[in-house]
This record gives structure tokens, sequence and C-alpha cells, in this order.
């Protein structure tokens, strides 16, 4: 039995043997690098600069098994045992073919000068023909005379430096080291080596003497070399990513020194920032609209979406950039144009550019375009176009609305200002008054680990931004601990004897519905934006917009329960905001999407209308026969009512409806999204004139959301916007990086990324 068991364990002894000894060499090979790259920094011994580290692998494991230096001048292999004793052997002694030992160049001496008395000698195994000078970085001399001896003598006074480098070694400054053909020694001064730029002149003297070292020995280590067709591939690669950084990554970078390096490094040309901002950019753009415009032209039929018509502040000014995208039936999304607006937009002039962009994309044949999705800047401009063109469905983005219903709460819930209200008397209290603000930060560093202030908005003309309102809530929730050991300190009770401020502030803490006031408001806020979160990620189609309202009414209504919050003011809020962005096609697409059948009790999957209110279900009606003809008007409903009673083949609806679960998120999503679409056009082929008005609602989007340019382009822009060569520029790389963004489905920018990268880092 014993002996089974000392079997058993000696493979896991010697796995572990191994990974120990793997470790140690990993170690080892570590410490020797950074011992290197110090010392190419001038921090350590000069024999670095030729002795490369190397990490040699067991072929069968691929473990680390052991440590080699490599010369770099004649790619000779040693034990790294001791690198000393390497560079003495090999390179000192004449052994590598092409290293110099008697003038080693200048960057690779240490620094430290050495004390040598005069007449000292020190004999080398090399013989020379004739003597020579050479001087150190520190100002050292090396004397190498014709007898095979070097000497090494203190550093030179230079007081009238010599006009050049060879008058230095060749006329000697009086009390300077001397030297003949016998290799006899004059006297030597003990000053240092002084020139007339001072320190900074080092570096150039090693450039110096580097130079005259490869004049020497011109032998290099060969770089890559590539193909003609690598060369031209690379450089494509190159501009691809430039142009879909839109604007992170400026042209002009290309022309830095560093850059040119690295370009050099790995084999590549210098790169023309000149023809990638003009004629390749010119190719690559009309490349990738020509690719557009044939998907687009392949498509039976369109959504415009239309994003940005708020004003954002520019350097130069109040400008604004305008996405115009276009959403196929597949759920691919195409980038079209961009429009630069600056100051009022009146609603007519929004009309107008969208209708241009409709009539761009598709010529004559209008019907083309199913409708069109904007965040709502005007509504008047879509409804104004949906009534002159009867087939179109225009909706305002629900990402847009569920924003706008935490200003409708910040404006009319008396929570809110309440909440607010308290919350500034409280910050401001803490921050203002120098004894507690002191005593606060004591404790919030005991407990948080920070000492920050609590974040205060300021006014803007009797208003108060709620996106910083609520980072303030963040905050006195955050410290609500550390605020509570305040009211027990001495100091606190300091103050309150003096202040009825503190007297005030101090009751506010004490007071639990205080916290649960405001907890009430932060815990609404961050559910509502959790689901524009959402929204924004997933970009729901139109029929999910009632799914969507009716979700945020229950998590509301929990809400409210949980803090004791009155439902009547909440639900009239969402209700006004409900009306405001509703649209008859969110109820229309919800019945058609055979993703929202429910299975009844004789196990037909029927549309969902006992979900509809009453005006909602003549909604349906009243839409349906809008986007028919006049003669198919009656034959629409007569199909309505069909589809209304017997649904859909059961097969077919566990088919659309099959889940599966999203490996990146976790959540469960609709395995087939195409699916609902797909059985009006293959399956439901007896219900024609219906089958048309489903084929192109329930495939519109219901969010604006889309590509998101980059902060650098738009200053860039704002700067260089009135040029009219800049602008072409910028709208060709717009195009670009947006389509290729869109094709990846990447909709969020390098500043969103950027911030969370930093945000993870700062957790870790």
């Amino acid at each position: 039995m014993a002996a089974t068991s000392n079997t058993s364990t000696t493979p896991v002894d010697s796995v572990s043997a191994d990974e120990l000894a793997a470790k140690a060499v990993q170690k080892r090979y570590e410490g020797l690098l950074m011992v290197r790259t110090k010392a190419i920094k001038g921090k350590g011994a000069w024999y670095w600069a030729h002795l490369e580290p190397m990490l040699v692998r067991n072929a069968d494991t691929g473990l680390p098994k052991a440590v080699k230096l490599r010369c770099s001048l004649c790619d000779a292999v040693f034990s790294a045992s001791n690198p000393s004793r390497t560079a003495s052997e090999h390179l000192k002694r004449g052994t590598c073919p092409n290293f110099n030992a008697f003038a080693k160049p200048i960057s690779s001496v240490s620094p430290s000068p050495t004390t040598v008395a005069a007449g000292t000698a020190t004999q080398t195994n090399r013989k020379r023909s004739s003597s020579s000078v050479t001087i150190t970085a520190t100002g050292q001399v090396l004397v190498a005379s014709g007898s095979g001896c070097s000497y090494q003598a203190t550093p030179l006074a230079i007081v009238d430096p010599p006009r050049s480098f060879g008058e230095l070694a060749c006329s000697p400054s009086p009390g300077a080291v001397m030297t003949a053909s016998d290799g006899s020694l004059a006297p030597q001064n003990q000053h240092h080596l002084v020139l007339s730029g001072g320190k900074e002149d080092l570096g150039a003297l090693a450039m110096l003497e580097d130079s005259v070292k490869k004049l020497k020995t011109p032998k290099t280590s060969p770089g890559p070399t590539l193909s003609k067709s690598q060369i031209e591939c690379a450089v494509d690669l190159l501009a691809d990513w430039i142009y879909e950084c839109c604007g992170s990554v400026s042209f002009s970078s290309l022309e830095h020194p560093k850059f040119r390096a690295f370009l050099n490094q790995v084999g590549l040309p210098p790169v023309s920032s000149r023809e990638l901002a003009g004629s390749r950019l010119d190719v690559k753009y009309e490349e990738v609209k020509a690719e557009s415009v044939a998907r687009i032209r392949d498509a039976m039929f369109f959504q415009l979406s239309s994003d940005g018509w708020k004003v954002r502040s520019f350097a130069s000014g109040d400008r604004s950039l305008v996405n115009l995208a276009v959403n196929l039936p597949n759920g691919t999304s195409l980038y079209r144009s961009a429009a630069f607006v600056s100051g009022f937009v009146p609603s007519k002039y929004a009309e107008e550019v969208l209708w241009e962009t409709v009539t761009g994309i598709c010529g004559n044949a209008v019907q083309q375009c199913a409708g069109i999705v904007a965040d709502k800047f005007k509504a008047k401009a879509l409804r104004n176009l949906e009534n002159q063109h009867h087939w179109m469905v225009n909706l305002c983005c629900q990402f847009q609305g569920f924003n706008s219903l935490i200003k409708d709460f910040n404006k009319d819930l008396p929570l809110f200002k309440t909440v607010t209200d308290n919350a500034l008397k409280l910050a401001n209290f803490i921050n203002i008054t120098p004894q507690i603000r002191i005593t606060f930060e004591k404790y919030l560093l005991h407990e948080c680990g920070s000492t920050e202030f609590l974040r205060v908005p300021l006014r803007d003309h009797e208003s108060l931004n709620f996106g910083l309102v609520y980072t303030m809530i963040e905050d006195v929730l955050n410290s609500a601990r550390a605020l509570q050991l305040v009211l027990l300190d001495e100091t606190y009770k300091t103050v309150s004897m003096e202040d009825p401020v503190a007297r005030e502030v101090a009751e506010m803490i004490r007071d639990m519905g205080f916290w649960n006031d405001l907890e009430a408001v932060h815990s609404l806020v961050k559910l509502i934006k959790e689901m524009v979160q959402e929204i924004e990620t997933e970009r729901p189609l139109v029929g999910q917009c009632l799914p969507l309202w009716e979700d945020l009414r229950t998590k509301v209504k929990d809400w409210c329960s949980k803090f004791h919050i009155a439902e009547g003011p909440v639900e009239k809020l969402i209700e006004r905001r409900f009306k405001k962005n509703y649209h008859p096609a969110w109820a229309a697409a919800y019945i058609l999407d055979p993703l929202y059948l429910i299975k009844d009790m004789s196990g037909k999957y029927l549309p969902p209308f006992k979900c509809l209110t009453v005006e909602q279900e003549k909604d349906v009606d009243k839409l349906i026969t809008r986007l028919v003809s006049r003669e198919e008007a009656h034959i629409a409903l007569m199909e309505l009512m069909k589809w209304r009673t017997e649904g859909l083949d059961p097969v077919y609806a566990r088919a659309v409806q099959m889940k599966e679960r999203d490996p990146i998120t976790g959540k469960m999503k609709t395995a087939n999204p195409q699916s609902s679409r797909l059985v009006w056009e293959t399956y439901l082929t007896e219900l024609k004139s219906l089958g048309k008005v489903a084929v192109r609602l329930i495939f519109l989007h219901a969010t604006s959301c889309g590509f998101k340019c980059n902060g650098s382009l738009l200053r860039w822009i704002g700067a260089h916007g009135h040029s009219r060569v800049g602008m072409e520029r910028a709208q060709k790389l717009l195009f670009i990086t947006a389509h290729s963004k869109l094709n990846r489905r990447v909709f969020s920018s390098e500043e969103d990324k950027d911030a969370e990268l930093f945000t993870l880092a700062n957790g870790a």
C-alpha cells in the first residue's frame, strides 16, 4: 500500500520540481533583461550593449530550461552564469572578431572615473603597431602603445578646448598625459575634462564615437526583408487603422522620428502623410462608398436613422454633428453622411435635410424608404414627412424618450426637489466649513480610503444639471458612515453650539427619512439609466417599445413599494412621457411580430391583442390601412382578422421565439433575429397585403443610436470646419470609420472605451 502511494506521488513531485526550476530560469532571464535595459541607458556595465540574454525552452514541455548570452556582434552563444567573465574573455581578449577592445564606444564606458597612479600600466594580450588615445565619456584617457601595453590615466583638464576631437587626441595641452611609440608616459593632470557645451556634450561625443565604430565595423544585424506585396499590404492596413480611428491619430504624427524608426525597424519605408490624407484617402472612400451603395441597392426597403440634432458646445462655437445612417431589413446599418449645423435648427431645415438624404439614396423610388427614426429635436419635421408620404413610419428615439423621463422627474416630482435641496445644503456645509471638512476627511479616509470633497454642482441660470446632482447624491450616500462619525466628533459638537446650520445638518443626518429619500431618488435614476444603457446597446426594434414601457411601469411600481412612495404622481409623469413618444406603429408591430405571439388554451399561437388598450387596437387598424393603397385597405383588414383568429403554426412560432444565451452578456436572446420577417415573406404568403405591411414594420429600429464620433475629430472640425477641403476630408474620414464600426457593430467611441479601461485599471 505504501509502495503504491509513493509511486503515485512521484510524477506530481517531478512536475512541481520542473515548474520551480522553470520559474527560477524565467526569473533569472527577466533579471538579466532588466540589468541590460539599465545598462543601455548608461546605468550599468558597458558590455551589455553587446550581450543579449536568450531564453532556451524545453522542446517537449515548452518550459524555460536555461538562460544564455548571445553576442550581437558575432552571434556566438555563452553561458549566462557570469556575464562579466564572458565579456572579459570574449570581448576584451579579442576572441570576438568584430569587437575592438582598445576603443570601446563612449556610451559603453561606466561613467564613474577610475583613479590610477601615474605610470601604472595594464598588460594586454593584443599587439598593436601604433599608439592611440581614446577619451571616455567622463574624460578618462585610455592610451595604447605599439608595444601592446595600454595605460589608463585620470581625466584631462582642458582650459582652452581644442577646435576638434582630433586635436584633443593629437595635441595635448600642458600637463595632460603624453605618449610616445616606446610607451613612455608624461605627467598627468588630476582635473576633470571640461567640454564647451557642458554635460550635454557627452551624448554628442558618444554619437561621434558610435559613428566611428560603424565606419570601422560596417557589419550590422540585418533587419526583416519584406516583399513588395507585403509592404503594400502593411501600408494599406496602417492607412485603414488611421482612417478608422477618425481623428484620434493625426496624419502629422506619421512624421514623428520614433514612428519612422519603428517603420524602419520592421522593414517598412516611410509613409507619406500627404499621400494618406490625399490620394489614398480618396481611393479608400470611393471603395467603401461603392460597397455601401451596392448593399442599399440590393435591399427592397430601408429606414433612415438620424442622430445628433441637439447642439453641443465646440471649441469654435456651438456646432452639432448630425449623423445620417441607413438601417437595412437584414439587421445591418450603413453610414450615409453627416450634416454640420450650428445654433438654432428650424424644423423646416431639418425636414429638408432628411428628405434630401432620402432622395439622394433612392432617387424617385422614394417608397423604398419605409420611414425615419430620429432623436426628438422637433417632432414636427417627422410628422410633416409622414403626413406627406403615407407609406412612411417616422419614429422618435426611445433612448431620448427614457432620458427625458429623468428630466421630467427632476422637474415635476417634489421628492427630487426636496432631496436635491437637502443634499446641497449638507454638501456645501461640509465643504465650506474648514473644521468640519478636516474632520470629515479624517473619517472618510478611514472608512473609504479617500479624502475627496463632496462634488457639488453649480447653478446655471437658476437651474441645475441633474447629472451633476446625481453624482453629488452618490457621494453623500457613499459617505454615509463617515458623516455619522463626524456628528460624534467633539469638533462638530463645538461648531454646532454656535452655528444653526450645523444643528440643522446634524438633524438631517440623524433623520432616517432623509436617507430613505436620498436612496429612493438614487435608485430610481439608476433604474432608468440602466434601461437607457440597455436600449443603447441592444437597439430594440419598434415592436419592443410597448414591452419596454410596460417593463418600466412594473419596475417603478416595485420601487414605489420599496421606498414607500405614492404611485400616483410617478405614474402620471410616466404616462405623460409615454404619450409624447407613442406612435401607432408600436402597437401594430407588436401585433404583427411573431416574436410576441402568445399560446392560448387550444395550443394556437395568437397575436397579443388582449395586451392592447381599445385606442391602441384602433391605431393598428388605422396604421395598416394607411400603409397600403386604398384598393388593398379592406383586404388588409380581412387578413388582419384572420391573423388574429388563426395566428401562426406552432412549429414556426416556436422556431421564431427560440432563444439562446449570449456568451458575452449571459442574457437570453433570440436565436434567429431575422426569422420574424422571413416567416411573413416565405410562409405566410396567403396574407399578401398584410404581409407587405408586416415586413416593413417589424424591422424598423426604435432608436437612432449608432455611430459615435470621437471628440478629436469634432474638435478638428470646430477649428477647421470653415475650409471646404478640410470639410470634404472630414466627411470622407467620417464615412470610412463609421462604415467600419457599424459593420463590426461597435457603437461606442474611443473616449468611452478609454474611460472604461482606466476605470477597470483603477479598480484593479
